[in-house]
C-alpha cells in the first residue's frame, strides 16, 4: 500500500520513467510468448519492409527485427543487471572496509582504485576482453570490475561521513565488530546515495555494454542484443533503411527511463518538495 500511495504523489516524469523500465522488464520476460518466430529464425529477404508477418520488417539476415528486439531486451537488461549487482557488491564492500577501517588499509585500497581508475574505461576494457575472450563471464566480471571503482569511491565517501556520527561511535564502544558496524550502522543511513547511484550505474553498465557489442566484443552473434543490432544493420542506413534505428531507440528509450525514476528518488532522498 505505502508503494502505490508513493507512486500516486509522484510527478509526472517518475510515472513515465516506471512505465518505460516496465514495458521493457515485460518484453523481455515475455519474448517467446509475444513472438511466433525464434531469436535466430531466418523468416523472409534481407532488410524486408515492414508487413503483417514482420510488423517491423527483417534485418541483414532476413530475422524478424521485432523478434529480435525482444530478446535483445532479455539478454542486454538481464547481464546490465547481473553486472550492476556484481559491482555494487564488490564496491561497496571494500569502500566501507577502507572506511571503517582506515589506516594502511584504505591507503592501499584507494590507491589500487587510483590505478584502475587512471586507465579509459573502454580501452582497459577492450584490452581485457581481447585477452580473455568475451564470453557472457568474463564480460560480466570485467566490467563489474571497472564499474565498482566508481562504487567503491561513492561508498567510501558516505562511509567515512556516516562513521563519524556519535551513533557509530557509542557502537565502537560497545565493542561491536566491524561487520556489524557496516551492516547495522553505516548500510543503512547509506542507502539513498548509493540506490541512486545504483540507477545511474545501471545505465552506464548498459551503454557500455551496447558500446562493446558495437565494436564486436560484447555479447556474441547469433544471440541478440541492441549494440550489436547496430552493428550488424548500420549499412541498411547506406540504403535509407531505418532498421538500425529501431535498438538504437531501444537503447535511449531505457535509458530516459531510468534516469526519470533516479531523479525522482534523488528528489525524494534530498527532501526537497515541489
Amino acid at each position: 500500500m505505502a508503494f502505490f500511495k508513493l507512486i500516486r504523489q509522484s510527478p509526472l516524469s517518475a510515472r513515465i520513467g516506471l512505465i518505460i523500465i516496465l514495458i521493457n522488464i515485460l518484453a523481455a520476460i515475455l519474448a517467446p510468448v509475444i513472438t511466433p518466430y525464434s531469436e535466430t529464425e531466418i523468416v523472409a529477404d534481407v532488410w524486408a519492409p515492414n508487413s503483417i508477418d514482420n510488423l517491423l520488417g527483417t534485418d541483414n539476415l532476413g530475422r524478424d527485427l521485432l523478434t529480435r528486439l525482444l530478446y535483445g531486451a532479455r539478454n542486454t537488461i538481464a547481464i546490465a543487471i547481473a553486472t550492476t549487482i556484481l559491482s555494487f557488491l564488490t564496491g561497496i564492500i571494500f569502500g566501507f572496509f577502507a572506511a571503517t577501517l582506515g589506516g594502511w588499509v584504505d591507503q592501499v585500497l584507494s590507491r589500487i582504485i587510483d590505478i584502475m581508475m587512471a586507465f579509459p574505461t573502454l580501452i582497459f576494457a577492450l584490452m581485457v576482453l581481447s585477452v580473455v575472450g568475451t564470453s557472457i563471464s568474463a564480460l560480466i566480471a570485467v566490467i563489474a570490475l571497472l564499474d565498482s571503482t566508481r562504487v567503491y569511491r561513492l561508498s567510501r565517501a558516505v562511509a567515512m561521513d556516516i562513521g563519524v556520527m556519535e551513533f557509530v561511535e557509542a557502537a565502537r564502544l560497545r565493542g561491536e565488530k566491524i561487520w556489524w558496524l557496516m551492516r547495522h550502522e553505516i548500510l543503512p543511513n547509506a542507502m539513498p546515495p548509493l540506490v541512486a547511484e545504483f540507477g545511474l550505474r545501471f545505465c552506464f553498465v548498459f551503454l557500455f555494454i551496447a558500446a562493446l557489442s558495437f565494436l564486436g566484443l560484447g555479447i556474441k552473434p547469433p544471440a541478440a542484443d541492441w549494440g550489436g543490432m547496430v552493428r550488424e544493420n548500420a549499412g541498411a542506413i547506406t540504403f535509407g533503411i531505418t532498421t538500425p534505428l529501431w535498438p538504437a531507440g531501444a537503447i535511449a528509450f531505457l535509458t530516459v527511463g531510468v534516469n526519470l525514476i533516479v531523479d525522482w528518488f534523488l528528489r525524494l532522498a534530498s527532501g526537497l518538495k515541489d
